[in-house]
């Protein structure tokens, strides 16, 4: 299991390295050229989603006493991904002085202006954009806390109904011992019962025997 979560570690690694490095080239660029590249790391980026997604689902399969450790290494990750997000949206608006002098020709200097008001703009959108993006996040997260609590329960409920049937087995085995205890408290009472039975046979016995014995000497005396 942890095996393929540092799998995809060193994807993750890869590929963020690559969107970095690309996100850096963005504002020196124009026209196709800057088009193909932003769809280059935007499919990048989503590649960087499914991976985390990946993460997520490998940390929910840990074992809970072991989880804590990676469960850190993903939310470092994720953070790395919204910075990464954020540097590409204010890469896709941002211009070298180079380009933007190309683009903007003899009038680069009167258009100055309403250039950094532009910018001021894309920048409150994107701001914007963030803010729901973070409220978004936090959603999911509380989602998630939500489902792992959910399963704790689950698996505590799972034990106490374990608990519960080996109680309920350990009750029918007292009373089945109780009940063999019963019984052979009757059995040990009636033999024993027998057995003074016995004694007081045999006691008249030797007492009938002993006056028998007696009352035929008695009669043999007196008979001389």
């Amino acid at each position: 299991m942890s095996s393929d979560f540092e799998t995809y570690e060193q994807d993750f690694g890869t590929i963020t390295a690559e969107v970095t490095n690309k996100i850096g080239k963005i504002p020196k660029l124009s026209g196709e050229e800057k088009t193909q590249l932003v769809l280059n790391v935007d499919k990048q980026l989503e590649e960087v989603r499914e991976l985390l997604e990946q993460m997520d689902l490998e940390v929910r399969e840990i074992p809970i006493q072991s989880r804590a450790m990676y469960t850190t290494r993903l939310k470092s990750y994720k953070q790395e991904m919204e910075k990464l997000e954020k540097d590409f949206k204010r890469s896709r608006i941002a211009y070298s002085d180079e380009v933007r002098n190309e683009l903007l020709g003899d009038d680069a200097i009167s258009s100055e202006g309403q250039l950094i008001k532009l910018r001021e703009e894309r920048a409150h959108l994107l701001d914007n954009t963030e803010r729901l993006e973070r409220s978004s996040r936090r959603l999911e997260a509380g989602y998630q806390i939500a489902v792992e609590t959910e399963q704790v329960g689950q698996e505590i409920l799972s034990n106490l109904h374990t608990d519960r049937e080996k109680i309920q087995k350990a009750r029918e085995r007292l009373r089945e011992t109780d009940a063999n205890l019963g019984k052979s408290s009757r059995i040990l009472t009636g033999m024993l019962r027998r057995i003074i039975q016995n004694r007081v046979l045999v006691f008249v016995l030797g007492a009938i025997i002993l006056l028998t014995i007696i009352l035929a000497i008695y009669l043999n005396l007196r008979s001389h």
